[in-house]
């Protein structure tokens, strides 16, 4: 089984490394291009392999083609070790992982793709490292945070509640496919079924030849979510990494919210191209043809050292860090100030909306454990 033992080489990025922990990985393909994966929570190294098969033309470890992805289990989840306290997951010691596993395959540098919580970690990597990094992708991001918080409608309050009550991998994978695809792409039919059928079937095969995630490896990844954050120092060392970003997010994503995405890519200027699908959580698989063309775009953008002016797709901006909170001051011609609160009360009503959500979920999760005097319901995997 091919595992790195994060620790026990010598450390790219100075002072103690995790210790103890192991992580499982897969490489493809056999080429110099080299390109690591990051999933997201609750997935695994399998949940990028319509990526793995645009990117080498190959699911076979030391294939052929021009390109070698390595793939791999965060830890908490799949083969990968499973630490007990929440503390041991936050995105930055996530990376710490990647960056080891870099180190244990001998790659200098890579082209970094991360999706969801993946792309959290691939955002730490690249601030931590950035002379490691040849380019970076961003799949359905947020900065970390409230800005984990789901849409606030009547949809997300069932998935929700559907989410805390799935007790098998039938339920489990009955309410991940409307988390992870657009309504519209469910519904169309692939000869005689529906996506949903087929997918659904595809969900609980795979939930139940990976096994059920433990409390320990759920609950820890997601605390890594809820404490991420991408600092302005982080976010000058990307600018100046001398890397391009792409920034990759479905438009009917309601995990990810893409306004999030949108505002992180603007923070990036000019290195960065948004890019936006009409696809959900998981554009990478409901998109996947699109997602594959605009990764190998970045990589070849990145080999022809495009200019970073000529790869953005976005507006200028007269502040690099402030973007769209600049437009709140308004100053009139008679020399006073004019001060607009509506959009500033506006983001701080959806944040307070977001938080008593957040709240509530937590107090029925408790609960529900409470009245139940039982181990806390184990959760499948899934391909987020």
């Amino acid at each position: 089984m091919p595992y790195c033992e994060v620790g026990t080489q010598q450390s790219s990025v100075g002072g103690k490394l995790n210790n103890g922990i192991n992580i499982f990985y897969r490489t493809y393909g056999c080429g110099p291009t080299k390109v690591l994966l990051i999933i997201g929570l609750a997935g695994t190294h399998e949940s990028w392999g319509p990526q793995i098969t645009g990117l080498t033309g190959t699911t076979m470890a030391n294939g052929g083609g021009t390109m070698t992805v390595c793939a791999f289990d965060n830890r908490g989840m799949g083969r990968s070790f499973v630490p007990t306290k929440k503390s041991e997951y936050t995105t930055r010691i996530m990376a710490k992982d990647a960056i080891a596993l870099l180190d244990h395959l001998g790659w200098k540098k890579a082209h970094v793709f991360g999706h969801s919580m993946g792309a959290m970690t691939a955002c730490k990597l690249a601030a931590m490292v950035p002379d490691r990094v040849l380019s970076l992708a961003l799949l359905n991001v947020t900065g970390g945070g409230f800005e984990c918080f789901p849409k606030f409608d009547r949809q997300t309050f069932s998935i929700a509640f559907r989410f805390l009550r799935a007790k098998t991998p039938e339920q489990r994978a009955a309410v991940d496919l409307d988390t992870h695809y657009s309504k519209e792409y469910l519904e169309e039919f692939v000869e005689h079924d529906t996506r949903r059928t087929i997918l659904y079937q595809e969900y609980v095969k795979g939930i139940l030849s990976t096994g059920m995630q433990s409390n320990y490896g759920f609950e820890g990844q997601l605390n890594a979510c809820w404490t991420h954050k991408v600092t302005k120092t982080e976010i000058e060392s990307i600018r100046s990494g001398g890397f391009l970003v792409s920034v990759i997010h479905g438009r009917h994503d309601v995990i990810a919210q893409i306004y999030y995405a949108r505002r992180l890519a603007e923070k990036l200027q000019p290195i960065a191209r948004m890019i936006d699908l009409h696809g959900g959580h998981l554009v990478s698989h409901e998109r996947n043809k699109e997602v594959n063309q605009a990764l190998l775009d970045l990589i070849k953008a990145s080999e022809v050292k495009m200019s970073p002016h000529d790869w953005t797709d976005l507006p200028k901006k007269s502040s690099s860090w402030l973007g769209t909170r600049m437009p709140l001051i308004r100053t009139n011609t008679q020399g006073g100030s004019n001060v607009s609160f509506a959009l500033f009360f506006t983001e701080r009503l959806h944040l307070f909306l977001l938080y008593l959500f957040g709240l509530l979920v937590l107090i029925f999760d408790y609960g529900r454990k409470a009245i139940r005097s039982l181990k806390p319901v184990r959760v499948g995997a899934s391909l987020t």
